[in-house]
């Protein structure tokens, strides 16, 4: 009896460490694909974040070159608008790098290895669900705080500049056109602010054009209210209708623009530069103050919980789709290219959806549904790789039936 109890205590005790050694095996595992996700997330990240970022800036440089502007104002715009391109391409970056890792593991024997060991599929899913909640929570830190306090410091930065005379018209050499109906050109700018060689093109009236051209103009400022005085010039006006042109000559003139410089009407309340902390609080007075709807405060504030989440489920359409394709000579692209195209339904579904909430305020939950597909969907895939053999046992049950 002493020595089954020896032998037994032995085996136990083995069985012990093998399973102390196993789990700090799949341990190292998870930090080890951790950080595989996490370096192919960041390059991934780094490189849509880049392209996206030289076709915005392109069209931005032009427009705030073209009104006179500096590129140091460039740089701020470019700064002040990363935030949200970085919660653009986050999802995307989050899938490429799961599917990524994967395929990698898969094609190294990696995962293979793993599951003849007896690892099962959810463990396997682990490090992919901690890498999308690690996405998740920083895209969440992204969308409540730091892009709404972006937009907000931008909107205040384009009304500045709006309202920057010097930007729009005090530009020499070049005709400007502050609005579609407007020309505007002086030929040089002394250094006391004097314009030499004014034209104005004024078209705003359909049955009348008018041009003024002066030797020199000052620009006044009082208030809100911009004038231009123009001094030693020449008015001609055409009449459309009869095609009467009349000239007048004048030794100064006035001319109102402040309706050129001034920032088309903008709302008090931005919904999308509010904080969450600051969408939470008074919805009403918000309505009011904003002139949105119910529905599309509702959509905002939830949306910046649902999109993070979405991360998660990126994440696993894509490791899932490839772990039940297994290895092929072949490749994986046609694994990939069905986790992208659930990918692209998921994310249609959810902005169809949105549309819905913003129609009504009560309907809230189903931003969430695209996030909760995903997840059941990714869960049926897991169990599917948990048991490769259902459909035969099916089958073989309904035969002996």
């Amino acid at each position: 009896m002493s020595f089954k109890r020896c032998v037994i205590g032995i085996d136990l005790r083995k069985r012990r460490k093998s399973r102390r050694a196993g789990g700090m095996s799949l341990a190292r595992f998870d930090r080890y694909m951790l950080s595989q996700l996490l370096v192919l997330f960041g390059f991934f990240a780094l490189v849509l974040v880049a392209i996206f970022w030289i076709n915005r800036a392109v069209v931005l440089f032009d427009r705030l070159i073209a009104d006179g502007q500096t590129a140091f104002v460039f740089l701020e715009f470019s700064a002040l608008g990363l935030p949200r391109l970085i919660v653009t391409v986050l999802p995307i970056a989050t899938f490429a790098a799961a599917v990524y890792v994967t395929n990698r593991m898969t094609s190294d024997s990696e995962l293979t290895v793993l599951q003849a060991t007896g690892t099962s599929p959810w463990a396997l899913a682990r490090p992919v669900v901690v890498f999308g909640l690690c996405v998740a929570l920083g895209m969440a830190a992204l969308s409540n705080f730091l892009v709404p306090m972006a937009q907000a410091q931008l909107k205040e930065r384009e009304r500045e500049i709006a309202r920057n005379v010097t930007a729009r018209l005090l530009t020499e050499g070049t005709f400007l056109h502050p609005t579609s109906q407007v020309t505007f050109y002086t030929r040089l700018i002394d250094a006391d602010g004097v314009l030499r060689d004014v034209f104005l093109s004024d078209r705003r009236n359909p049955d009348q054009g008018i041009i003024y051209t002066a030797a020199e103009a000052y620009l006044l400022r009082n208030g809100e209210a911009t004038t231009l005085i123009m001094v030693d010039g020449l008015a001609q006006r055409l009449e459309q209708q009869d095609l009467h042109l009349a000239t007048a000559k004048f030794a100064d003139f006035s001319f109102d623009i402040s309706t050129l410089v001034r920032a088309d009407p903008l709302e008090e309340v931005r919904i999308d530069n509010l904080s969450t902390p600051a969408l939470l609080r008074g919805w009403s007075t918000l309505e009011a103050q904003s002139g949105r709807t119910m529905g599309a405060i509702t959509e905002e504030l939830h949306a910046r919980f649902a999109q993070p989440l979405f991360c998660i489920i990126a994440a696993l359409i894509g490791f899932t789709t490839l772990l039940i394709g297994g290895f092929s000579r072949f490749g994986v692209w046609r694994e990939i290219v069905i986790a992208f195209g659930l990918l692209i339904f998921l994310d249609g579904l959810r902005g169809t959806l949105s549309s819905q909430v913003l129609a009504s305020a009560s309907l809230w939950p189903l931003l969430y549904l695209p996030t909760l597909g995903g997840a059941g969907l990714a869960a049926l895939m897991l169990l599917h790789a948990a048991n490769p053999g259902w459909r035969a046992r099916l089958r073989r049950r309904g035969a002996t039936a």
